[in-house]
């Protein structure tokens, strides 16, 4: 499998939402998904939205892959760079991580037959997630 069709070293921009609530102590959790094909554990992301500002596009990804709604902050958290496979070949990515304040999680969603979901505690979820860029992001985050 090739690493990139061209523009080799040029990475693309991709967009994920860092879906965030609140455990009853008042401890932050993150909710990740599986990725459809190899079945590990991210966030929901993808490419920018065209007519959409990154952390509204964000906010959309999170509702179709991880059904919640809720109030993205404007300005990132933190970036990470991974290889994306695709069918034969990888492109660079980097990410754009928005913090997405979860309100309500709907019953069923877009994607909710094709992935699993489950809430973490950041230190779980840094452990669990493999792009180590995401790793680090996670465990950088931090939130009031």
């Amino acid at each position: 499998m090739k690493k990139a069709k061209s523009g080799l070293g040029k990475p693309r921009s991709q967009i994920a939402a860092l879906p965030i609530r609140r455990s009853p102590t008042g401890e932050p959790e993150l909710l990740l998904v599986t990725t459809r094909t190899t079945r590990r554990w991210i966030v929901p992301k993808g490419w920018p939205i065209k007519g959409k500002k990154n952390h509204e596009a964000a906010a959309i990804e999170a509702r179709e892959e991880a059904g919640v709604i809720g109030k993205a902050h404007k300005k990132p958290a933190g970036r990470y760079i991974y290889w994306k496979r695709m069918s034969d070949h990888f492109v660079l990515c980097k990410v754009a991580l928005y913090i997405l304040d979860v309100e309500h999680r709907l019953e069923k969603w877009a994607e909710h037959n094709q992935r699993l979901s489950h809430w973490f505690t950041l230190e779980d979820a840094a452990e669990i997630v493999d792009e180590p860029g995401l790793k680090a992001a996670i465990r950088a985050l931090e939130l009031n």
